[in-house]
């Protein structure tokens, strides 16, 4: 009797220091994910609209997890404050012009609060100060601007698969085209004519050109275009040579000027070894 009220004991205890355990990670766990045991700072925004925001939803800096929303309050009718508690060692990192905004986790996730990155040269926010926001974009609308494009894509589906049936069958412009072997047998002698009428017709633009009536008319002509063609030819020859004569006077120019300046320090130098000739004299 005294051995099974011992093992009741036993049990009873371990259940209870179990309990206390799983209590004690429990309360670390949500402490954790609460900031209870990080050192914190504070900073507020307004929205107009939160967009499903709630107390305890992740505040994100650079893609990074680094507080929460801890208060969400309606201050008037057409503004909602939005308290935020960040973690201490991130402070410095986020600047007084940092804005606030509501995104998604993912496509159908929590929403999370947005804090965007700051100029480097601005002040470091302090606690409990006010920072900027954007509003978000709403759900409802983005769903129904795409339900208005599927909807239009369906349309053109429709068309297309319309237009396409009666390719298939032969109806219309393009469906004969496609279809009809006589149109296209048509088409290829069409080709065919176009090709020997071009052909033809350098035959008989040769034949003019050597045509006695016409030949000195050509002749003018090929003379007109060669000698504009010889025109060009000396504008570029003059043009050159003028490039080298002003290249040959800018070269002459800088050669008398480099003369002119050795002269004068050659003068310079004989001056100066005058002038040392006559110290040297006068200390002797």
């Amino acid at each position: 009797m005294e051995t099974h009220t011992q093992k009741f004991k036993v049990r009873l205890g371990l259940f209870i220091a179990g309990g206390l355990a799983i209590f004690v990670i429990t309360i670390f766990f949500i402490g954790k994910q609460k900031n209870l045991f990080n050192p914190v700072f504070k900073l507020t925004t307004t929205f107009y609209n939160v967009s499903g925001l709630q107390v305890g939803n992740n505040v994100r800096f650079s893609g990074i997890n680094v507080g929460i929303v801890d208060n969400i309050k309606i201050i008037n009718d057409s503004m909602v404050r939005v308290d935020l508690l960040i973690k201490k060692n991130v402070q410095q990192f986020i600047k007084e012009d940092c804005e606030a905004g509501i995104g998604s986790a993912g496509i159908i996730g929590d929403r999370v609060l947005i804090i965007t990155q700051g100029s480097t040269d601005a002040p470091i926010a302090k606690d409990g100060q006010q920072i900027d926001s954007k509003e978000p974009s709403e759900t409802d609308a983005i769903m129904a601007s795409l339900q208005v494009t599927a909807g239009n894509a369906a349309i053109i589906s429709e068309d297309l698969a319309e237009i396409m049936m009666k390719v298939n069958s032969g109806r219309g412009t393009i469906g004969r085209l496609i279809q009809d072997s006589t149109i296209a047998e048509n088409f290829s002698q069409t080709m065919v004519n176009i090709k020997k009428s071009s052909k033809g017709l350098d035959e008989n633009m040769n034949a003019v050109k050597g045509s006695f009536l016409f030949k000195r008319h050509f002749r003018k002509q090929a003379e007109a275009v060669q000698k504009k063609k010889d025109s060009t030819e000396a504008v570029k020859v003059k043009q050159q040579k003028a490039n080298v004569k002003k290249q040959d006077d800018a070269d002459k120019k800088k050669m008398k000027e480099q003369k002119v300046n050795d002269k004068k320090q050659d003068d310079a130098d004989k001056k100066k070894a005058n002038e040392q000739k006559v110290n040297d004299k006068k200390e002797n």
